[in-house]
């Protein structure tokens, strides 16, 4: 119970240090700083899917790996997306020539691994890369906010809910702490975040299909964090890195946003 606490309470600590720094990042900050932020994450958020997932994946194929989400937030950058469907290619074929050339013996690990390397880029980098697209939208960066209000209301509200009312497991073999009590909660506390943003910010009108698309992404958000859970479940690691006291690592504290940006995407360019 006594390390429950402090756990908790450098979680809480992390967030007040690290808030601020992003509310003036995506507020206020040049958008280099900001793109420079996701870059960042995307690159961490990578290596730590390889070092979960294949850590004996080839040096090379990770570096190229690494090499190609450069490639691609710099096309993004310079506004050239057309490149993007082009690097989305490479990060496929690079680890299936790689095997190529080093084949010695028949080896289904190895054809495996090739499958996660490719999927590595596309999980952790393609949706931040996402998020810029949003930012570069009018009023992008009011988007992003909404979207953060949201995913990280339903993260705490899924938490304090399932806490305080949690009798049913929602997944008792991947996620035993999770219930649905708490799944609801989060749904509940995303929906009220969505139209208190709303009220004071007139980003959008409250509608039906912004509602359908709350629930949507707040759903999203809940079976990224599962999805991660599956990731470090399958592997026997507790936390995909220790970047952040109380956090865990990079993709602990994005498994959720990774999965919703594609929804709050998809809204805004239908």
């Amino acid at each position: 119970m006594v390390a429950a606490g402090k756990m908790h309470l450098k979680r809480w600590l992390t967030g007040i240090i690290f808030v601020p720094i992003l509310v003036f990042l995506i507020g206020f900050g040049p958008r280099w700083l900001f793109y420079a932020l996701l870059f960042a994450a995307a690159l961490v958020g990578l290596w730590e899917f390889y070092r979960i997932t294949i850590p004996s994946l080839s040096t090379c194929i990770k570096w190229v790996s690494m090499t190609m989400v450069v490639a691609l937030f710099i096309a993004v950058y310079m506004r050239q997306a057309l490149l993007v469907p082009g690097v989305l290619v490479l990060w496929a074929l690079f680890p299936m020539a790689w095997e190529v050339f080093t084949f010695a013996v028949a080896n289904e690990k190895k054809t495996t691994a090739s499958g996660i390397a490719a999927l590595g880029p596309v999980y952790t980098a393609l949706p931040l890369v996402l998020l810029i697209f949003i930012d570069m939208r009018p009023q992008g960066h009011l988007w992003i906010f909404f979207l953060l209000a949201v995913v990280f209301a339903g993260d705490t509200g899924a938490f304090y809910f399932g806490r305080a009312f949690g009798r049913h497991q929602l997944h008792r073999r991947l996620s035993p702490g999770k219930t649905w009590e708490g799944a609801i909660g989060g749904l509940l506390c995303s929906l009220f975040a969505a139209m208190v943003f709303l009220k004071f910010i007139a980003l959008h009108p409250l509608t039906v299909s912004l509602f359908l698309m709350v629930a949507a992404l707040s759903i999203a958000a809940q079976i990224g964090d599962l999805a991660e859970s599956v990731l470090k479940r399958n592997q026997g690691v507790k936390d995909s890195g220790n970047i952040l006291p109380g956090h865990g690592g990079i993709l602990d504290r994005i498994d959720g946003l990774l999965f919703g940006i594609p929804v709050l995407f998809f809204y805004l360019n239908l």
